[in-house]
């Protein structure tokens, strides 16, 4: 089914480690055209220098998806450089970890700002291209956390991930025929998530990350939700380890 991957534009925000990494290499190996986007823009040319030397096309964009004008730049430029957007991953997230009594209200912001409005300003630049093509994809990243929440410590990061799904819910009924949304929902993932969270909480985060399984795994099941036929729509895929008690 990999020839539904074949030559679909798709860009990935979050894209410069982890499963945003993995998912570009991946569909570019299957014959997608990958837009990455992502703060760190050496990160990103060095993806690409890998994707290009694999034998497959991509392009490095500089995205803080805290920006709209960014992420507005992002999917303007991508179409602009390949005619037309496909599919577009939401997956730049943050995860700090602290109880709420410790009131880290910077930290709360982050989180709303990266996991909510960044994926509300990708949704916002795409969709209007989505329904003037008439098709396109949104595969947004939210988490087993946004089924259950993780407390103590996860509360404001489990709000995030059920705001997601919430979207992804809504975005599926008022996108318009063609449009497909898929929402995913990794367990324990070996990323820099983990290294986002310090002090007292720091322990116990990586005490479950023992469990973590690699970002390939996520990045396939990504890759599954897109290869589907234009006429199915996979709207959630849950994976995680085997292990993982949440």
């Amino acid at each position: 089914m990999s020839k539904n991957i074949e030559g679909k534009i798709v860009a990935i925000t979050g894209a410069s480690s982890g499963i945003g990494a993995e998912t570009a290499k991946l569909l570019a190996s299957k014959g997608a055209i990958v837009a990455i986007g992502a703060r760190r823009r050496q990160r990103l040319d060095a993806i690409v220098a890998e994707i290009d030397r694999a034998g497959g096309r991509g392009k490095a964009y500089t995205v803080d998806v805290v920006k709209r004008v960014d992420v507005a730049n992002f999917i303007e430029g991508t179409v602009k450089d390949f005619g037309r957007i496909d599919v577009l991953v939401n997956n730049a997230g943050v995860m700090p970890v602290a109880a709420l009594s410790e009131c880290r209200i910077d930290e709360w912001d982050r989180m709303i700002d990266v996991n909510i409005r960044g994926v509300l300003h990708g949704i916002a630049a795409a969709l209007p291209v989505f329904q003037r093509q008439k098709s396109g994809q949104f595969v947004n990243l939210s988490s087993v956390l946004g089924f259950k929440v993780f407390a103590p410590g996860g509360t404001v990061y489990s709000a995030t991930k059920f705001a997601i799904r919430a979207i992804s819910d809504g975005l599926r009924v008022e996108a318009g025929d063609g449009i497909r949304v898929a929402s995913i929902e990794p367990g324990i993932v070996d990323s820099e998530l983990k290294h986002n969270t310090t002090g007292a909480a720091k322990d116990m985060v990586m005490g479950f990350y023992r469990q973590a399984i690699p970002a390939e795994s996520v990045a396939r099941a990504i890759a599954y939700a897109i290869e589907q036929p234009a006429d199915v729509d996979i709207s959630e895929i849950v994976v995680r380890s085997t292990g993982q008690p949440l």
